[in-house]
């Protein structure tokens, strides 16, 4: 893995929390702080994708049937 140096400024006491929360080096807050902002991202994004169907009435028919149908033989309210 390619290691990059990273020079900053962020909020003192943000820092100093999350320092003392996550117990290791500022590089592994870092790393930690990032892959929990893109896991984020993801999850914001897949769930913008199925908002979608949000404005889609539930009886709405499709190639495949309507939900409302589906879910009424499934047993699902």
């Amino acid at each position: 893995m390619t290691r990059v140096r990273l020079s900053t400024t962020t909020d003192a006491d943000l820092l100093a929390e999350a320092r003392r929360t996550c117990g290791g080096t500022d590089a592994s807050l870092l790393e930690a702080a990032l892959r929990a902002y893109l896991r984020e991202h993801r999850r914001s994004a897949i769930d913008d994708a199925y908002r979608a169907y949000d404005d889609l009435p539930i009886a709405t028919l499709d190639e495949w049937g309507d939900l409302e149908s589906f879910r009424a033989a499934a047993g699902v309210s």
